[in-house]
């Protein structure tokens, strides 16, 4: 491994504190030392970052969604394009891990549009260990693995909509403690997804005691962001104050009509509780639209029992009239307790390539085309792609994401999906677009304290020994950028653009990107929690 040498750099450490002027020596993959410019004589390799440089940590997506794109394109040069060195997985509560071979043939269908559903990887892990080992054969940033509760619930329970049993219950609880002694760094759930979306507050709870004792983390997407918002946010904050475990709240936000400038009463439930001394964090994305997969916005009662089970109401006369009530009349809790509004429901993506020619458009949009009712469409779709379409979903308010984003508690997850023929453009542009739109142009974080956000804030949240920080001995996890012209480039009509302004990045003391091209090194490694020490290495 060549020693490198960055010399007279504006460093921006990632603790928040004002940038300063020096070099930085990397050797055998970790930051040897920080001197003052011109202090360090020489090294193997020594890199001018160019004027106006920034040196700062490596970035890390507290909400990625890149379970299977790590193996199957290792270089994934659309999240390390970004100065992405490590990525949490395993979000949203469906993942690839633990699980049985019933329970993963039900995964990779269910998820199919979060993640593709290659027929040719080998899917012959079944634990969270033998999912990572798999992993550490070669990817470009570092990841870390949450155990996701729904599919627990679908490997113990199964996928019908019912209570769990205390044995049940129980084996849960053995399971995701095997996970997490595996190295996991907590659990997710997915609380408008089945089968998770199932489970009570209290089966909740038994898996939160477990985590809790772990040291890890629970990071939940709740039951609702959009009529239940609230209520869905305090039900998460009680399990932490009853259960004592720490509660990362991904992708938080307020969203649809009902919730266009309320972002500071959820705030205030959280500092309500971090006052208490509950330890609560956040993550966001920085745009208005969300992005998931059509099929979810079935109501639950809907997605009982698994795809198949799905598919066969959607061939039902009368169970499409009771789902057409749910999703136009009553509200669907797949669409978070509010009613469809068609109109801003855009096809991204699609399984069957002959439904090309509807991404981009909205269901309205397809409906008005073919002359037929917008839930029509959804039926059809759905038929027609069997539950693999996804989606963006035009949802978002302005207001509530600036307001998130200054939080004390808030670090940045891009929530991206990478699949897709018409992906967000939060795949390739989330980080420079808080580096570029909301620290430089508007001005809403501080370019220190964003990289704060970005970088040491959740390194803290993962217990990473070593990383997160400009810091002698740590990790070598750097990124090299441009503050006056690094910028997301992603759109929505064009959303797989590189971004602009970002020269370097290392993981591991290896360049993955250099001179803003990919090097197609693979120096990136899982990192697993330490159940002995509580900690992650």
């Amino acid at each position: 491994m060549t020693d490198l040498l960055f010399r007279a750099v504006d460093i921006i450490d990632g603790t928040g504190a004002p940038r300063f002027r020096g070099d930085v020596l990397v050797e055998r993959g970790r930051i040897a030392r920080i001197t003052d410019p011109g202090a360090v004589s020489d090294a193997d390799q020594v890199v001018d970052a160019g004027p106006g440089a920034v040196l700062c940590p490596g970035f890390i997506d507290m909400h990625a969604h890149s379970d299977l794109h790590l193996l199957t394109e290792p270089g994934h040069f659309p999240k390390i394009s970004q100065g992405v060195t490590t990525e949490v997985l395993g979000q949203d509560g469906l993942s690839y891990a633990p699980v049985d071979d019933t329970a993963l043939a039900v995964v990779r269908r269910q998820i199919a549009g979060w993640n593709g559903n290659p027929a040719d990887l080998d899917f012959s892990w079944r634990t969270v260990a033998e999912y990572l080992d798999r992993l550490d054969h070669g990817i470009t940033p570092n990841a870390a693995y949450l155990v996701p509760q729904g599919t627990l619930r679908l490997l113990v329970v199964g996928a019908e909509q019912r209570a769990a049993t205390p044995a049940e219950i129980q084996r849960m609880r053995e399971l995701l403690a095997q996970g997490l002694s595996e190295g996991a760094v907590g659990m997710s759930s997915g609380l408008t997804y089945t089968p998770g979306m199932y489970a009570d507050t209290s089966e909740l709870a038994a898996l939160c005691e477990v985590v809790a004792d772990s040291g890890g983390f629970y990071a939940p997407h709740t039951r609702s962001y959009g009529a239940g918002a609230l209520a869905a946010y305090a039900e998460m904050i009680g399990l932490a104050r009853t259960t004592g475990c720490a509660l990362h709240l991904t992708h938080a936000t307020m969203n649809f009509g009902v919730n266009r400038g309320r972002a500071p009463e959820f705030l205030a439930l959280v500092d309500a509780a971090r006052a208490e001394g509950c330890d609560i964090t956040l993550d966001t994305y920085p745009y208005l639209p969300g992005s998931t997969t059509l099929s979810a916005l079935l109501p639950s009662w809907a997605m009982s029992g698994g795809p198949d089970a799905a598919l066969a109401r959607l061939e039902d006369p009368a169970a499409r009239a009771r789902i057409t009530v749910d999703v136009d009349v009553r509200g669907s809790d797949g669409c978070h307790g509010v009613t469809v509004e068609w109109e801003t429901i855009q096809i991204s993506g699609v399984g069957n390539a002959t439904l090309d020619e509807y991404v981009g458009k909205t269901v309205d949009q397809i409906a008005a085309d073919r002359g037929i009712a917008p839930v029509e469409v959804f039926f059809d779709l759905l038929r027609r792609d069997q539950l693999a379409t996804t989606i963006l979903q035009h949802v978002g308010h302005e207001e509530n994401v600036r307001a998130i984003m200054v939080h004390p508690g808030h670090m940045g997850g891009s929530d991206a999906l990478l699949v897709g023929d018409r992906p967000h453009p939060r795949a390739w542009g989330t980080f420079p677009r808080y580096l570029g739109r909301y620290a430089r142009d508007l001005g809403v974080l501080g370019l220190e304290e964003c990289v704060h956000h970005l970088t040491g804030r959740p390194a803290d949240r993962l217990r990473l020994r070593d990383r997160g920080l400009v810091r002698p001995g740590n990790a070598a996890d750097l990124v090299v950028f441009d503050p006056a012209t690094v910028a997301d480039t992603a759109t929505f009509d064009n959303p797989r653009q590189q971004a602009r302004g970002i020269r370097h990045v290392l993981v591991n003391g290896e360049f993955a990107i250099e001179n803003g091209a990919p090097t197609g090194h693979l120096a990136g490694r899982t990192l697993r929690r330490d159940a002995a020490r509580k900690e992650t290495v």
